[in-house]
């Protein structure tokens, strides 16, 4: 018995997947790394060229380079990758890294290019329950911020339609608003700076704190510690959660409601990743940001 425990935890060691698919099936193919890659190069270029052809203004407000890609691309510096072509060594370490595990995992290769739209439909999918959440606290903490002016009889008309119009949409990276007062054209170039800091977040962030981290955090609390597999697993993703979210208030205010929030979607997004892979993970993120983009300048505008 004690061999054949020995084999099996061998046999899982570095695991933080909770399930293991039919081999062959869509589910097992598109949690493959290679179906990553594959599946987020139009996300990274996209990213990348985005972020070239944004004016500074706009990268200044948005905070383009979100903050997992800023820590990573300062990393590759330190160990030597320096010059003027460093902005594109995050990326490759995205798609080196994805294809490494492939490799280590000694799956098939094969990608089925019809899989890439169903991936992508799934994403959008995985997104919504994250959006109903984040409209459900913000409703909630608007309808609560509304109860407050009324008993301390500010009842300003300004203030009211500041609560109840405008964006309520929780985005994982910052909350956005868009002023009637601005301009088409610079109301276009926000949206679209915002669509590409979302995209960033949803391949650096989830490259960071979900692939990184809780890898991580599986060698500490599996192999070095000596958890039960499915409790390394747990505990694993709740620290990395707190951190996800502890990380967004390095560069603004801390905000219990926000932090919770963050919390519960790191809770979410590593779930997705433990069942669903790094590919469908980064694309629920990303399309998390884009949906709340587009919501919030209806909200906001509309």
């Amino acid at each position: 018995m004690a061999a054949v425990n020995g084999v099996k935890r061998k046999r899982r060691r570095g695991s933080v997947q909770l399930f293991n698919f039919a081999q062959g099936s869509y589910l097992e193919r598109t949690s493959r790394p290679v179906y990553a890659v594959v599946f987020l190069i139009p996300f990274i270029l996209c990213y990348e060229v985005g972020t070239i052809l944004i004016n500074t203004d706009l990268l200044n407000r948005s905070q383009i380079r979100v903050v997992a890609f800023v820590w990573l691309q300062n990393l590759l510096e330190k160990l030597g990758f320096a010059g003027k072509f460093i902005w594109v060594m995050p990326p490759l370490a995205v798609i080196i890294i994805l294809l490494s595990l492939q490799l280590v995992s000694r799956k098939s290769w094969k990608c089925k290019l019809s899989d890439l739209w169903r991936m992508a439909i799934e994403s959008a999918v995985l997104a919504l329950p994250l959006i109903l959440l984040s409209m459900l606290i913000m409703a909630a903490a608007r309808s609560n911020s509304a109860a407050d002016i009324v008993s301390a009889n500010q009842s300003d008309s300004r203030q009211l339609v500041s609560l109840s119009k405008g964006p309520y949409l929780e985005n994982a990276i910052s909350l956005q608003t868009y002023p009637d007062v601005q301009s088409n054209s610079y109301m276009k170039s926000s949206v679209l700076a915002d669509i590409v800091t979302g995209i960033g977040a949803g391949i650096y962030e989830e490259l960071v704190f979900r692939l990184i981290l809780i890898s991580v955090f599986m060698l500490i609390f599996y192999d070095l510690i000596g958890l039960e597999h499915n409790n390394a697993i747990v505990l694993s993703i709740l620290v990395s959660a707190a951190l996800f979210s502890a990380h967004h208030h390095i560069t603004e205010n801390f905000n219990l409601t926000k932090f919770i929030f963050r919390t519960i979607a790191g809770v979410y997004f590593a779930m997705v990743f433990s069942i669903r892979g790094f590919g469908i993970t980064a694309g629920a993120h990303a399309f998390y940001d884009i949906i709340v983009v587009f919501v919030n300048v209806y909200l906001g505008v509309g």
